[in-house]
């Protein structure tokens, strides 16, 4: 594998994980502490500078850790496979490749099982969670195969059908979420506010998948060094 491919990898989730860890440590953390307050029913002021400091310290670096993990994995080893058969060029590709990602890792999954904040109780174990994520996410590699399939044999039709024909497989998650286990929820936190919080959290999962493909795009096309053809780019 050309390690050229996995340095654009890293250092895209590296940009991509250093701005989710940002986000994170100031509106994340504002409202996990927020909700917090609110589950124990009084304001607890304002807390020592260091606890606020050395949490806004750990989700910077767990932002950085995780847009590693996505770039070298996804956009590193993932692109340099999956590049031939990605739809579009440039930023098509990456943006259709961030969006698989999104769709396995977190998106067909919290169709399931959506973030909770804290202080909220779930009817199902931790085990039994655990399986059905993990279920959920090979649903959503799936379907995001399936996805690239249709576009590949439509591509040639009016962009409406191909559209409608590549989103259409996405339908199918809803089984696996009919068949699954009911997964009650009990705490103080209002419906509203546990809303906004999962998408606080959708949008923060977004950003970061985003600008790793933006930051990768930006970064070209890695070139594949061989003994008959030296610093040639692979092509599409």
């Amino acid at each position: 594998m050309g390690t050229e491919y996995l340095e654009r990898g890293a250092v895209a989730g590296l940009v991509g994980g250093l701005g989710y860890g940002l986000f994170q440590a100031t509106v994340g953390n504002s409202f996990t502490a927020g909700l917090e307050t609110f589950e124990a029913g009084h304001s607890h002021g304002g807390g020592p500078v260091v606890d606020g400091l050395t949490t806004a310290a750990v989700s910077v670096g767990g932002g950085v850790l995780w847009g590693l993990l996505f770039g070298i994995a996804v956009f590193g080893i993932g692109y340099y496979f999956l590049e031939p058969v990605l739809p579009g060029r440039g930023v098509t590709q990456r943006l259709a490749l961030a969006a698989a990602g999104f769709l396995t890792i977190s998106g067909a999954p919290w169709l399931l099982l959506p973030p909770q904040p804290p202080g909220v109780e779930q009817a199902l174990a931790t085990d039994t969670r655990m399986a059905l994520y993990a279920g959920m996410m090979a649903a959503g590699a799936l379907v995001a195969a399936a996805c690239v399939v249709a576009y590949r044999r439509t591509a040639n039709r009016h962009p409406v059908a191909t559209a409608a024909a590549t989103a259409l497989p996405l339908a199918l998650l809803s089984v696996p979420v009919a068949l699954a286990p009911a997964n009650a929820v009990s705490g103080p936190v209002p419906p509203a506010l546990a809303a906004a919080y999962r998408w606080t959290v959708v949008f923060g999962q977004l950003g970061l998948w985003a600008t790793i493909a933006a930051v990768h795009t930006w970064l070209g096309e890695p070139a594949i060094v061989t003994e008959s053809t030296p610093h040639q780019v692979r092509a599409d």
